[in-house]
C-alpha cells in the first residue's frame, strides 16, 4: 500500500508549477527551496553517539583522519573510540570486538591481508565474529567525474559469511589442496531478504541474482532457489538472474541495465570492484557491512583500500570513498541532515574539479581534498 501511494505523495508534496521561481518572484523561489517534509527525531536522538574507529593499515590513518576532521567541522553528534589494529595481527583484539558490540557501529580503514601463508584475514574475522552478513557497495556516477558510462547506479549486496570465504582448506596429500565452498539455505535466504528489503525501502525497481549454477548446481542452485522464493514475496520488484561470467561482460558493456545485485560471497567481491572501476574508481565508492545488531562502514570496494607506500608517503590518498561511507553511517545512526550536508559537500568538490587526488586525474593531497570538503559544508 505504501509503495503504491508514493507517486500520489510526491504530487501532493511537490511545489506547485506556478508561480514559477524567479528573481521577480522571491516568494515563489523561497517556497520551492523550502523543505516540505522534515525529519522528526525522537526525544534524545541528538545525544552524541560513540563510534569505534579502526584507522587500519596504509592509507587508512589518512582517510579516517579526514573523516574525523569533517565530523568535527560539522559538529556531528558522534565521537570516536580509536583502536590500533594491523592486518598482520593474528586476531582482532578482544577489546576492539567488545567496543563494536557496545557501540553497535564501527568505521574502519583498510586492513592488509597477507597473500598466501600467514595470518587469516582480520576483515573476514570481523564479519564472522559480529555476523555482518550483508556487504553493500553503491557504485554510481558522480557529477563532474568523467567515466566511460553514464547513468550507472548499482548497489551490490553480497553474502558476507560463507561461500569460498568459509576458510575450510586443507592439504589432502602433498601437492593436492582442497578448499570447501559452503552455501546454506539460512544464509542464502537472509541475504536475499536483505536485498529485496533494501530495494523496496529505497524505491529500487530490480534485483538481479548473480550465480554460477550452470556448473555448481547444488551450491549455487541452493542460492538461486532461495532468491526465487524471496522474490515471490515482492511482486512489485522485477527479479532476474545472470551467470557471473556474463555478468562481468555485461557490466563493462552496459552497466546501466543493473540496479540491485545480490550475490554469494566471492562473486560479490569481484562484481563490486568491477562496478566501482566502471563508475569512477574504488576511491570514490562507499560501502558497509551490516548484521542484525552491528554495522561496520568502510571503503566500498576492497581494491586499493590500503594503497601503496608512495601514496602514503606523499599523503595523497583519496578520502572520498570513506567520507561517503561516513554519510551512510550518519544515516544509519539517524542523523540524516548531517549525512546530507556531508554528501552534498563531497559532490560539490568533485563537480568543481579543483581538488582531486591522482586516481581522479588530479594532484591534490588528502588534506587539500579534506579542506575543500569542509569549505563546501552548508
Amino acid at each position: 500500500m505504501a509503495r503504491r501511494s508514493t507517486p500520489l505523495l510526491r504530487r501532493l508534496l511537490s511545489p506547485s508549477p506556478s508561480p514559477s521561481p524567479s528573481p521577480s518572484n522571491p516568494l515563489a523561489a523561497a517556497a520551492v527551496s523550502r523543505r516540505t517534509v522534515t525529519y522528526m527525531p525522537r526525544p534524545g536522538d541528538g545525544a552524541p553517539r560513540a563510534i569505534t574507529l579502526i584507522p587500519g593499515d596504509g592509507i587508512g590513518p589518512l582517510v579516517t583522519g579526514a573523516v574525523r576532521q569533517v565530523m568535527e567541522a560539522m559538529h556531528a553528534p558522534v565521537y570516536f573510540e580509536t583502536y590500533e589494529v594491523r592486518g598482520d595481527m593474528p586476531t582482532v583484539p578482544a577489546e576492539v570486538i567488545e567496543s563494536i558490540r557496545r557501540n553497535k557501529v564501527c568505521l574502519k580503514g583498510g586492513l592488509a591481508t597477507p597473500v598466501g601463508g600467514g595470518v587469516s584475514s582480520l576483515n573476514v574475522q570481523l564479519r564472522k565474529e559480529l555476523d555482518l552478513y550483508a556487504s553493500l557497495v553503491n557504485c554510481f556516477n558522480l557529477p563532474g567525474l568523467p567515466t566511460r558510462h553514464d547513468n550507472v547506479d548499482i548497489v551490490v549486496i553480497r553474502e558476507n559469511t560463507e561461500g569460498e570465504y568459509s576458510g575450510l582448506e586443507h592439504e589432502v596429500v602433498p601437492g593436492v589442496v582442497e578448499s570447501l565452498k559452503v552455501i546454506t539455505k539460512f544464509c542464502s535466504e537472509r541475504i536475499a531478504k536483505y536485498a529485496f528489503e533494501y530495494a523496496y525501502l529505497n524505491n529500487r525497481k530490480k534485483v538481479t541474482a548473480v550465480h554460477k549454477a550452470n556448473i555448481m548446481k547444488l551450491a549455487d542452485g541452493l542460492f538461486l532457489e532461495s532468491c526465487r522464493e524471496v522474490a515471490t514475496k515482492y511482486p512489485g520488484i522485477q527479479y532476474n538472474e545472470i551467470i557471473v561470467d556474463n555478468c562481468c561482460m555485461q557490466l563493462v558493456a552496459k552497466p546501466e541495465q543493473f540496479d540491485v545485485m545480490v550475490t554469494p560471497n566471492l562473486y560479490g567481491n569481484l562484481v563490486a570492484n568491477t562496478a566501482a572501476g566502471i563508475a569512477g574508481g574504488t576511491g570514490v565508492m562507499p560501502g558497509g557491512n551490516v548484521g542484525q545488531d552491528h554495522a561496520v562502514f568502510e571503503q566500498g570496494a576492497s581494491a586499493g583500500n590500503v594503497g601503496n607506500d608512495k601514496v602514503v608517503a606523499q599523503k595523497k590518498a583519496n578520502p572520498v570513498a570513506l567520507l561517503l561511507s561516513s554519510a551512510m553511517m550518519l544515516r544509519h545512526l539517524q542523523f540524516p541532515s548531517f549525512a546530507d550536508r556531508l554528501e552534498t559537500a563531497v559532490k560539490r568538490v568533485i563537480a568543481e574539479g579543483k581538488y582531486r587526488t591522482k586516481d581522479l586525474g588530479g594532484s591534490s593531497t588528502t588534506q587539500e581534498v579534506t579542506d575543500a570538503v569542509i569549505a563546501h559544508l552548508d
